[in-house]
């Protein structure tokens, strides 16, 4: 075992867990598969446990790699941008935008194809914002972060862009497997999964009834990316935010199936540097105006969600 972290490996392991396959990532990093699969059986080594499984022709990552993945794609992102910058020796006038993972996935990229379209002659970069890492507005122009009140953010202001408010939903497939779900206790019959921890479930179920509710263990989900996942795969009902699961109650993937929410004080803020006077501080003023249009249009479809929810009953 040496101390020395071994970069070779984790580009490796970037490349094959962001591509899902040894044969792609070989191919972005102008190596051959074997000299990848080396790397990897380095990186484990290292590591003292497996990262990868392969499934035929795929790779999945194991749990404890998934983290790892997440913030690898974060700092080469990082890495790069700060490279090609040394290298030309000025600040490029792209518009970088800072999300966090969920925000990324669910909400902002489906969307995105739009602002491209209403302002063909803005270049946007996109990268992780990863929870408990601070965002380097020098490099970063505007960053959606997740906090449980408004951040205080150094030379920055903060608006609220989406809400956070949470409720219980499923897929159309388990609801129609399971039936009626009707009452708090039919809920926890059905199974529960949970984001990060127990937390929001046991603040659903004090406001949803006057009982005592006690519930077994049910599957944590270090990453809301998986929770969604996992929720529209049938496996269970989870506490999603409404605001960044719009699309998939729009389109009946998930159902809500109450209007008893949670997370009230939550939200989704876009932070940017304060007194912004040059470029590309117009092209985030742009940016800005369409993100709050779009959160607009997103809250209407928010509440209809919640009107078509089924009322909970007590027993």
């Amino acid at each position: 075992m040496y101390d020395t972290l071994p970069l070779n490996a984790l580009r490796s392991f970037e490349a094959v867990a962001r591509t899902g396959s040894f044969t792609l990532a070989a191919a972005e990093l102008h190596v051959t598969q074997s000299a990848v699969s080396h790397q990897i059986k380095l990186l484990e080594q290292w590591m003292g446990r497996p990262l990868l499984k392969r499934q035929g022709n795929s790779t999945k990552l194991l749990p404890q790699a998934l983290v790892l993945a997440n913030s690898l794609g974060a700092v080469f992102t990082e890495l790069n941008t700060a490279c090609r910058r040394a290298r030309t020796g000025t600040k490029s006038n792209t518009l970088v935008i800072a999300v966090i993972p969920s925000v990324a996935t669910c909400w902002l990229i489906p969307r995105l194809s739009d602002f491209r379209t209403r302002f063909p002659g803005i270049t946007t970069r996109v990268i992780y914002a990863i929870h408990g890492h601070s965002i380097d507005f020098n490099e970063v122009d505007v960053a959606i972060i997740y906090s449980q009140r408004k951040p205080e953010i150094k030379n920055t202001q903060a608006s609220q862009l989406l809400s956070g408010d949470s409720a219980p939903v499923c897929s159309a497939s388990f609801l129609e497997l399971q039936g009626e779900i009707r009452t708090p206790e039919q809920i926890l019959k059905a199974g529960l999964l949970h984001d990060t921890d127990r937390r929001g479930w046991t603040e659903w179920f004090q406001k949803a009834t006057p009982k005592k509710i006690e519930f077994g263990d049910g599957p944590i989900f270090e990453d809301f990316n998986l929770l969604r996942a996992a929720t529209l795969a049938g496996q269970g009902i989870s506490l999603c935010p409404l605001s960044i699961i719009e699309d998939d109650l729009r389109s009946n993937r998930l159902i809500a199936l109450s209007s008893v929410i949670v997370n009230l004080e939550s939200a989704y803020y876009l932070v940017e540097p304060s007194g912004r006077q040059q470029l590309p501080g117009e092209d985030a003023e742009y940016f800005r105006n369409w993100l709050f249009e779009t959160s607009f249009t997103n809250l209407a479809s928010e509440s209809g969600a919640l009107q078509r929810a089924r009322p909970i009953v007590s027993d």
